[in-house]
């Protein structure tokens, strides 16, 4: 028997299956298929959709079909349902034929920072590595005045080629401006942003168009751009899929204001909420670590883990750009969202597969089974102005854009717990802070100490001495590394502790690709593993909210700390509530 293929695609006007096929004997054919039909969508219009069908017919006679495997999860679940009977329960796949395809990258908010640092520079290395698509065009949007030679210079000054392949640099940099264009425009004007579309239609060429919207911009706007860039500037035939920066909402509250109203535009597939930690190598190779090492799933538990600590530290302060830092502080910023999402990858159960609905669903029912984080587990800080070497570091309320008598934290530690079977127990603690001695984010996964060591008399009382201690290394120098007890050579007995070191600069030769690479990649290729579904912020939401209000209902002061330093003594009474020390600081 031939095995079928059912492919389900798209396009205004052209077929993009392969050649007709047939095979026959005196018993069995292999058959082909053709079938189109209307199909209206609620946002982006009306087009045809062909279904192609390639079926075995048996000897009595009867067609059967098998399904091919999925390669998008596009959202056309009524075809699926309604159209095919439920005997033939066939996956769809829109991947059409490349040549034929272009997409489009619209950067909403295009002379800012974030633009102009990480995305633009992004976008370049996944060029200069070959990962984008043969027909693609970049445009600029935002308020500022600027031609397109304007936008390609500015964008010029932050591009950088890979270590290991600068021969042809210039030549791949010119090419990638080649693709960059700019167009001014309001955030809420539909006729901008009709314009754009004329514009963006002009160099999709008649071609099947897919386009890519990521949203530079404040949050306060998101809701404007997204109904401008829906109703006025959405592919007509392809696909539409919007990329939105953090922060997602202050509390439960606003940012289930914000996901309703993005979905008054928008489905849920087309929302690509990024949090660029979750592409950064270390915290994507978390789960390779777990899943592929029979040495670490059967230690991944409560019954040999006694702390898991989740560390992210900034040596420098707002430095002017206190403003947008204030109205959210540090645990908003920072703890809501980026730790909180590497502790739920790190805690959850074996997914079914790694598709990213698996995954997601896993990560959920961790979030799901924290409890609410209480006060009384929460320490927070705010640095203060501090002479060291002769050089006097400005506090954070010296910086002009902060209010004087502002009480938002510039550092918190934090204790959380995990009900379920495997984690009962056991605290996973989180610090986060600015202007502190060292800049890093790391994992720290504390074991138990030996049952009744025989070397105990070798560490004295002091038993922390002798724990294993995992520690994955996110920035800066990626690293894992195990901390394990040695004999030091000699006649004598005398233990030291050594790592068991992959440092990643020394075993692979390869440049790290950026985070935002990754990322962008992803939004692309349609995989949303790394990107936040709605009920993952929901449930990410309710962890903090309850202490968030309590904070500013309160007004609770933050404890001082020098800047420089290893931030509030407050963290360390903390830990030691829970019998833990600080990795960080050993």
């Amino acid at each position: 028997m031939y095995q079928d293929m059912v492919t389900l695609y798209s396009s205004p006007s052209t077929n993009c299956s392969g050649a007709f096929s047939s095979y026959s004997n005196s018993s069995i054919g292999f058959y082909n298929y053709h079938y189109n039909f209307p199909i209206s969508s609620r946002k982006f219009g009306s087009h045809k959709i062909y279904l192609q069908i390639n079926a075995v017919r048996m000897q009595d006679g009867a067609v059967v079909a098998q399904p091919s495997k999925t390669q998008d999860e596009t959202p056309l679940k009524k075809l699926k349902d309604g159209i095919l009977s439920k005997e033939q329960k066939h996956t769809f796949d829109f991947d059409c034929n490349k040549d034929k395809s272009t997409v489009s990258i619209t950067v909403v908010g295009a002379s800012g920072d974030l633009a102009k640092k990480k995305i633009f520079p992004a976008l370049f290395a996944l060029y200069y590595e070959g990962c984008l698509p043969e027909h693609f065009t970049i445009f600029g949007y935002a308020r500022s005045k600027m031609t397109d030679d304007e936008l390609r210079n500015m964008v010029s000054k932050t591009l950088t080629c890979r270590i290991d392949k600068r021969e042809n640099c210039g030549e791949k940099m010119e090419q990638f401006l080649e693709r960059c264009f700019y167009h001014s425009g309001q955030y809420d004007s539909q006729e901008h942003f009709a314009e754009l579309d004329k514009k963006l239609k002009e160099h999709e060429a008649g071609r099947f168009s897919n386009r890519l919207f990521y949203l530079s911009i404040p949050p306060n706007i998101f809701i404007n751009a997204v109904r401008c860039a829906s109703l006025s500037a959405s592919s007509a035939h392809g696909w539409t899929r919007v990329i939105v920066e953090k922060p997602f909402g202050r509390d439960s509250e606003s940012s289930a204001a914000l996901t309703g109203a993005l979905k008054q535009y928008l489905k849920e597939d087309q929302i690509f909420r990024i949090d660029h930690y979750l592409g950064k190598e270390l915290v994507e190779n978390l789960s390779v670590l777990r899943f592929s090492n029979l040495i670490f799933e059967p230690l991944w538990s409560r019954q040999y883990i006694r702390n898991v600590q989740f560390i992210f530290s900034e040596d420098f302060g707002t430095e002017g750009r206190g403003g947008y830092f204030d109205h959210y502080g540090i645990i908003r910023d920072i703890m809501q969202n980026h730790l909180l999402q590497i502790l739920a990858l790190f805690a959850m159960e074996t997914p079914v597969s790694l598709d990213a609905e698996d995954i997601r669903n896993e990560k959920v029912k961790v979030l799901r089974s924290m409890r609410p984080l209480q006060l009384d587990d929460v320490i927070v800080g705010q640095y203060k102005s501090h002479t060291k070497g002769g050089v006097n570091y400005p506090g954070y309320t010296d910086d002009k854009t902060v209010p004087k008598d502002s009480l938002t934290p510039t550092f918190a530690a934090a204790a959380l717990f995990i009900d379920n079977a495997r984690w009962d127990g056991v605290p996973f603690l989180m610090k986060a802070g600015k202007a502190l001695h060292t800049r890093s984010a790391e994992i720290r996964v504390q074991f138990r100490h030996v049952p009744g060591n025989l070397y105990n008399k070798n560490f004295g009382s002091d038993l922390d001495q002798a724990t294993n201690e995992l520690v994955i290394r996110v920035q800066p120098d990626e690293a894992i590394y195990l901390k394990i007890n040695n004999k030091v050579p000699g006649l004598g007995m005398r233990l030291d502790r050594s790592n068991l070191n992959l440092l990643y600069s020394a075993r692979y030769a390869k440049e790290i690709p950026d985070a935002y690479e990754r990322l962008l990649l992803d939004a692309i290729e349609g995989e949303r593993r790394l990107f936040i579904r709605s009920d993952e912020l929901d449930a990410a939401w309710s962890l903090f909210t309850p202490v968030l209000k309590e904070l500013e209902h309160k007004k609770i002061v933050p404890e001082s700390y020098p800047y420089g330093s290893r931030g509030p003594i407050g963290a360390h009474y903390l830990a030691a509530r829970y019998k833990v020390r600080w990795g960080d600081l050993a």
